[in-house]
């Protein structure tokens, strides 16, 4: 039997596992697998490197096959993953508080326990994470070829004494083809019945077989784009929709929330003409009047006219107001971000011997994601003075005041500022995140006898870079102040006041002034003067090398004992570099960023062994078979030091169709050089939430203890004012000088996992399985990302506020916070605890019709219930966020999740109905009609529909994602699908 004949059947029979948790795409019929003589194959399948006849895994698998990609129209493969309930997406677009749509990357995430504690690998090995700076070591899905996938598995729950570090909520395993013969074009096109959001897609895969069937050489080329989006694009993101304080609120027990929806917010304190205020606070109250109406400047900048302040619920409580003329608050994010991937991948095997077998992979990937509005230039009374974005300092001699404004303002008064919003100040203010990665895999795998016994072994190595860079345009600082402030020299020509003397000693002949005043008066040349190119660029490498041993140790009376032994080295560097600007600390604060670097290897060592107890002949009543494993892992990493990680686990058959299993299991996540070696640096940022925030003082996992630290410090602080209205400006505008970077002390987070569960698959309802899992993870240690939220949140929540949280983060006279910190600690736990399930019918029509042949039907249930996940990013707090639908950082984590399929084929005709099914939920964990206008958010259910015909070598096909255009449900933008209703038309050439 020749090596390469033989894995062909090793992959069929993976697909027709009978005790792994099984998704829709991935269920042969029952009568197709009764007739499959390679059904008894020994395979080796994501969770263990054990070959065993069949899946009998003891801890739940899930698989998506190439098909269903197919049918759904899926461009990428995140999106196939994004459907499984037990994949929690965190998706790549802006949250709606006014944070950036990102970078366009995807990243499995099991169970919302966090991206960087799922596992990527492909065709079994460790892949290069694509993330920089304070980011988790996860892998972008659209790197992975869509056209060369033959199948992802999902082992869910652990795996971590098998492959080592991140296996905490579970692998997601990439298997790509190996034996592709023939040429396939596949194209695509998809657009939003909103007429946007087009989804090109092309891929050309081709391979052949060759040397009498010993070798085979496979490629595919893959190409596609999305286009951003942008908030005024969908009429829930559009709402412009903010909570403020509300005035009608009495107190913590009348029935009227602390908050209410304000929509179609504007930001009362400035706009992109320019908004004149007179010193004072940055209210209303402030702005420049004549004859008592607020002035602003017209778009010409050429005079004033009456600024329409809206409907202002609290007139001391900036900056928002409902309508007017204000910035639109859907001008501070992008929607989506726009993503254009290219993908070239080849992969290639030759039989050495009719034993030894040689293989290559080679994958050449660059994404490039586009955040349209990833950068912002504004000078607003909301920022500090000293972030280089506060308020303009205006003088009633500027160059650029009409005759007309200048007679409006006078010759003296109180000193003036103006506060705008730039539109034409940045040459764009897109940031570009880019990703090259590159992958090249060799391997060697071979089986022998020995002492009549078959062993197999392989050898391996893997050598993987990703380059990545993200640039856009910020304000120079400094340059900016020069241009600015603009006078007539003697000549009468306006120029920056360092050029106007006839001193030389300050001056920069490449200053151009700047006219603040109305939109568009911006000149090319002051533009190219006051911004430059910011951001970083990055480069992680992997080496890899692994070797396994496998086979039958002895024979039992049930079976073989059979183990497996391995051996891996890994190197992982990271880089990071900041561009000049950052380095030399020429934007925003002017705080200077270090380029730095950061290097691990790790050594480790692990072994299987699976026992079987009872089997073949060897039975007992309700014990059919009876088989053990266990796992072991010893690793030595060079940063996070020695870890042992085991797991074990057992597979009762109690009767044919009906098993049993269970699994227990130690795993760990080394922390990231990102998260060690992370550069520092300083920038403006939004804090998101201050638990004195008057939305905030009654909230909280102990809002005794917060209000308490809350009035103790407006009590030592008076200048802060009433805490019952105080509204941080800092929460919803970048005004906190905020400081990222790494953490070298971290060391390893732990987890331990129970999983245990039935499958049954009668044999009086042939075709039927019925699969379900309990999933239970406790988590230690863990790496938790601590953001100025989190640090103000551990701070006023403790009732012994610690001094080395509490002193992370400062406040201005006014209370907002102006200075914080954001880095990892060893401090977070985690407790979840749900259950996986899954039930696939599949069946030939015809079999209740006398056996006509009447087509095939498959009808598959899946579904996720979490009972209880509690989260804790210091260790003390706890925090439910089971059954929410909103929670920073992990996304919505409802009750159930399910997904129903519907299949029907019959010769050349393939038609598809999928239901996507989200239940109620609590807006966050601690919601109530006291501190939220919505604290119950209703269920989300979508459909998707998608057919194909094949006319000889020829497939076209088309769908209809979301077919009643069903938005989220509100007030949310991610319980649900915001992109509303999308079809697709796709073309399929064999040749």
């Amino acid at each position: 039997m020749k090596f390469l004949s033989s894995r062909r059947r090793l992959f069929a029979s993976t697909m027709m596992a009978s005790a792994g948790l099984i998704s829709a795409f991935a269920v042969q019929p029952a009568y197709a697998q009764a007739a499959d003589e390679n059904a008894v194959e020994e395979i080796i399948v994501t969770g263990s490197r054990i070959r065993r006849a069949e899946t009998t895994t003891a801890a739940p698998v899930a698989v998506i096959d190439q098909q269903s990609i197919e049918d759904r129209g899926f461009i990428q493969i995140g999106q196939a993953l994004n459907e499984l309930t037990s994949n929690m997406p965190q998706f790549a677009m802006a949250a709606g508080s006014g944070s950036a749509a990102g970078t366009g990357q995807q990243f499995p995430n099991l169970f919302g326990l966090g991206a960087g504690r799922t596992l990527t690998l492909v065709n079994g090995r460790r892949f290069v994470t694509s993330s920089s700076g304070l980011g988790d070591r996860v892998v972008d899905t659209n790197i992975i070829p869509t056209g060369l996938i033959e199948r992802v598995e999902v082992a869910q729950a652990g795996g971590a004494a098998v492959y080592g570090s991140d296996a905490i909520s579970g692998v997601v395993n990439y298997v790509l083809r190996d034996d592709f013969d023939g040429l396939e074009v596949d194209l695509q096109y998809g657009i939003s019945s909103r007429n946007d959001y087009e989804t090109p897609s092309v891929r050309v895969t081709g391979g052949r077989n060759f040397a009498d069937d010993r070798a085979n050489v496979a490629f595919n080329l893959e190409w596609s784009k999305t286009d951003p989006l942008f908030d005024y694009d969908r009429p829930r993101s559009n709402l412009g929709r903010v909570t403020i304080s509300n005035p009608a609120n009495t107190s913590n027990a009348d029935g009227i929330p602390a908050v209410v929806g304000n929509l179609n917010t504007r930001f009362v304190s400035f706009n992109a003409n320019g908004v004149l205020f007179n010193p004072g606070p940055p209210f209303a109250s402030s702005i420049y009047r004549v004859n008592g109406v607020p002035q602003q400047f017209n778009a010409a900048g050429t005079g004033l006219i009456a600024y329409d302040i809206g409907a202002l619920l609290n007139p001391t409580v900036p900056p928002f107001t409902s309508g007017g003329d204000g910035n639109p608050y859907q001008e501070l994010a992008a929607l989506y971000a726009g993503v254009e991937r290219w993908t070239a991948t080849g992969v290639g095997s030759y039989e050495l011997t009719d034993r030894i077998k040689l293989s290559g992979e080679l994958l050449i990937a660059r994404v490039e994601g586009t955040d349209p509005y990833g950068n912002q230039a504004s000078n607003t009374v909301l920022n500090n003075a000293a972030s280089g974005a506060g308020a303009i300092s205006i003088s009633r001699t500027n160059p650029y005041l009409s005759p007309a404004v200048t007679a409006v303002l006078g010759p003296a008064g109180a000193p003036l500022t103006l506060s705008k919003f730039w539109t034409d100040l940045l040459p764009t203010r897109e940031v570009v995140t880019r990703t090259d990665t590159v992958r090249a895999a060799l391997s060697l795998d071979g089986d022998f006898d020995y002492a009549g016994r078959e062993f197999y072994w392989s050898l391996s190595f893997s050598h993987a870079e990703t380059s990545g860079e993200r640039t856009g345009y910020s304000v120079y600082t400094s340059r900016f102040n020069n241009a600015v402030n603009a006078v007539r020299n003697t000549q009468g020509q306006i120029v920056c006041a360092i050029n106007a003397d006839a001193t030389t000693a300050n001056d920069d002949a490449n200053c151009a002034p700047i006219n603040p005043f109305g939109v568009g008066n911006v000149s090319p040349q002051a533009r190219a003067y006051a911004t430059i190119r910011s951001g970083e660029e990055y480069l992680n490498t992997q080496d890899d090398f692994l070797a396994t041993l496998g086979g039958d140790l002895f024979n039992l009376p049930a079976g073989a004992v059979k183990f497996s032994a391995a051996y891996e080295h890994r190197a992982e560097n990271a880089k990071f570099v900041p561009l000049i600007a950052n380095q030399q600390g020429l934007i925003g604060s002017q705080v200077r960023t270090a380029a730095t670097s950061g290097k691990y290897n790790t050594d480790e060592l692990s072994g299987e062994l699976l026992v079987p107890v009872l089997g073949g002949d060897f039975t007992l009543p309700f014990a059919r078979a009876v088989e053990f494993n266990g796992a072991f892992r010893h690793v030595d990493n060079s940063l996070a030091g020695k870890e042992n990680i085991w797991g074990v686990g057992g597979r009762w058959e109690i009767f044919e169709g009906l098993s049993a299993r269970v699994s227990r299991s130690r795993n760990f996540r080394a922390p990231t050089l990102d998260q060690q070696f992370a550069p520092q640096r300083t920038a403006l940022g939004s804090i998101a939430q201050d638990p004195c925030d008057a939305d905030r003082i009654a909230i909280g996992p102990a809002p005794a203890v917060r209000l308490a630290n809350c009035r103790a410090l407006f009590a030592a602080n008076p200048g802060y004012g009433p805490l019952a209205t105080f509204q941080d400006a800092s929460e919803n505008f970048s005004n906190a000088n905020i400081t990222t970077g790494g953490n070298p002390n971290l060391r390893n987070e732990i987890s331990k996992t129970w999983t245990f569960g039935v499958v049954f698959q009668p044999t009086f309802v042939p075709g039927l399985s019925i699969v379900a899992d309990r999933i239970e993870v406790d988590l230690k240690d863990g790496l938790s990302a601590f953001t100025p939220q989190s640090f103000l949140a551990t701070c006023y929540d403790s009732v012994d506020q610690p001094e080395d949280i509490c002193g992370t983060f400062t406040r201005d006279a006014q209370g907002n916070v102006v200075t914080a910190l954001s880095t990892t600690f060893n401090a977070g736990k985690i407790t979840f605890r749900g259950e996986v399930y899954n039930i696939n019918y599949s069946f030939p029509i015809g079999r209740y019709f006398d056996d006509r042949d009447l087509g095939e039907v498959e009808l598959n249930l899946e579904a996720t219930r979490i009972e209880k996940f509690e989260i804790s990013v210091t260790g003390v707090d706890r925090t439910r966020i089971d059954n929410t639908s909103n929670t920073p950082d992990f996304g919505p984590s409802p009750d159930l999740s399910a997904k129903f399929d519907a299949r029907y084929r019959k010769g050349p005709f393939r038609f598809t109905y999928t239901a996507n099914y989200l239940s109620p939920v609590k807006f966050t964990a601690t919601s109530t009609i006291e501190n939220v206008p919505t604290p119950n958010i209703k269920e989300n259910l979508r459909h998707n529909v998608a057919a194909a015909y094949t006319f000889g070598e020829y497939t076209v096909g088309a769908g209809v994602t979301n077919l009643t255009d069903e938005e989220p449900s509100f007030p949310t933008r991610t319980y649900g699908d915001i992109l509303g209703r999308r079809y697709f038309v796709a073309l399929k050439a064999r040749f």
